[in-house]
Parts: structure tokens; C-alpha cells; sequence
């Protein structure tokens, strides 16, 4: 349960890969497709691992280094274009998602996207999916490619969660209302980067994360929480700092399924 000197929640941003959608399996299956092609093995979650909640410039550096594909990087982008834009349109809800999404809603809580995914990748996973991403609008959608992040800030980073927030807030002001605080924002996110990044940005966190990723850091859970995985290996300091071993400000669920929203002050309890 939340920590009671913990500020009540105001806003809940989102990552979406692995978290409001599947395409983290469907990643998966054209990564390991083009590996099998040439006789490679499939990706390993201690690889994968690595690789989510980063922006594709960091993931395609790690990426390459283990695979040593006998192919060109090009050869492989072009390849894995073509499987994605045949796969990514499948992407559907993981269990929970519209139901949360939707009780926040009702709830009067602000909500933000924060995704590494880019502008095309995003509209190949969301296009069919209005009904889950209309609870975004255009202004709060963070993405991969956005051009107020700099490059190599992104995740673990914190300036897509705080850039998030940003746009909350600037509506909020335009209609006379107080700002957010970072420790107001609960971050959903999947990946180990992805929880350091809104650790280091002061915000409460919930891991949701896959079942083999949950696997790959077993004993390590309140590390991970906390943000001290060392994710974050560049430009330390002004990258925010992390937390504590089991300071109360982050919490692992295995599922959005009937989320305990009262326990972060969200709605009220049924008498």
C-alpha cells in the first residue's frame, strides 16, 4: 500500500509498449523472425530486457552488439519495417487497461503518454485502437522523436515524464487552476529504464511488468523500484536522482486488473 505521507495522486502518466498494448510480444516476434533467418538464436530477456524503455538510437547500440547479424544495419531496419508494419496493427489492450483508463476518467485524474516509441510506430499500434487512445489528446502524447527532448535523454532518463507533465500542466494554467507537482504523478511503466526515469524525475511509480521480464530480476525486485538498477549511465548529474530500498514511492503489480486506485487517494471506498 501506499505510503501515507505520500502526496494524493493528481495526474497518471503512461507508458504504452508492454503496458496499454501488447506490441512488446509483437516486438518480439519480428525481432526473433529476422534472427532465425540468419541462423540466430532468439532474443534473450536478459538482452531484451535492456532494450525496453529506451529510445531506438541506445536499444539498436545494445541490440547489434549481441546479435552480430551478417547483414547490414540497414538490411535488418528494412527487414524488421516490413514485419512490424504487418504485426503492429494487431497490437490489443493488455487486461485492465480500459477499465483503468476509464476510471480515472471518471475520477477527474489528468493523464499523459510518454512512450519511446516514434511518430510512425505509434500510429501503426494506435490507429485502430481509438477507443484506448482517445483518452490521450494530441498535446499529451510524449513520443519517442519529439523534438523538445535532446538526444540521449530519454529513458532512464527523466525529461519525457517531465516533459509530460509540462503539457498537463500548461492547460492547467491556461484555466486558472494549480499545477501539478511531480510527486502528485503516478507513472505506469513495464520496463526496468522506465522505472528509473520516473523515479529520477520525483514521481510515485507502479512496474507492471511482463512475466519474463518479472522472471529476469527476480531478487532484485527493490532495486528496481527504487531505480537503482544503474540503468542510468551518462550525464548522472543532471539526470535527477533516484530513490530508496522500499521508500514507499513505487510498487510492483503483475497486472492492471482491478487496480487499487483508493490506496493512492483516487475515489472513494465502497461503504
Amino acid at each position: 500500500m501506499a505510503q501515507p505521507n505520500l502526496s494524493k495522486i493528481r495526474a497518471c502518466l503512461f507508458d504504452m509498449d508492454g503496458l496499454l498494448i501488447d506490441s512488446e510480444d509483437l516486438y518480439t516476434i519480428c525481432t526473433n523472425t529476422v534472427l532465425h533467418e540468419h541462423g540466430r538464436p532468439d532474443l534473450p530477456w536478459s538482452i531484451k530486457a535492456q532494450l525496453q524503455g529506451r529510445p531506438g538510437p541506445q536499444a539498436q547500440e545494445i541490440f547489434h552488439a549481441w546479435a552480430q547479424l551478417p547483414i547490414t544495419r540497414e538490411e535488418f531496419y528494412s527487414r524488421q519495417t516490413e514485419l512490424q508494419k504487418e504485426h503492429f496493427p494487431k497490437a490489443q489492450p493488455l487486461p485492465g487497461v480500459l477499465e483503468l483508463l476509464q476510471r480515472l476518467k471518471e475520477n477527474g485524474i489528468h493523464m499523459a503518454l510518454a512512450t519511446s516509441s516514434h511518430a510512425g510506430n505509434f500510429k501503426l499500434k494506435s490507429a485502430h485502437l481509438p477507443h484506448l487512445f482517445s483518452h490521450f489528446p494530441d498535446q499529451h502524447r510524449i513520443l519517442g522523436d519529439d523534438k523538445r527532448i535532446a538526444p540521449g535523454r530519454g529513458k532512464p532518463c527523466p525529461d519525457i515524464w517531465l516533459l509530460a507533465l509540462e503539457t498537463l500542466n500548461s492547460s492547467l494554467i491556461q484555466r486558472g487552476e494549480t499545477p501539478i507537482l511531480p510527486s502528485e504523478c503516478l507513472v505506469f511503466e513495464d520496463s526496468v529504464p522506465g522505472v528509473e526515469s520516473g523515479r529520477r524525475a520525483g514521481m510515485q511509480v507502479i512496474w507492471c511488468p511482463h512475466p519474463e521480464l518479472l522472471l529476469e530480476y527476480k531478487g532484485r525486485e527493490e532495486e528496481v523500484l527504487a531505480g537503482l538498477t544503474g540503468e542510468h549511465k551518462e550525464g548522472e548529474v543532471s539526470a535527477g536522482k533516484p530513490g530508496e530500498i522500499g521508500d514507499g514511492w513505487a510498487r510492483l503489480v503483475e497486472s492492471l486488473e482491478r487496480f487499487p486506485l483508493i490506496e493512492y487517494g483516487i475515489g472513494r471506498r465502497k461503504e
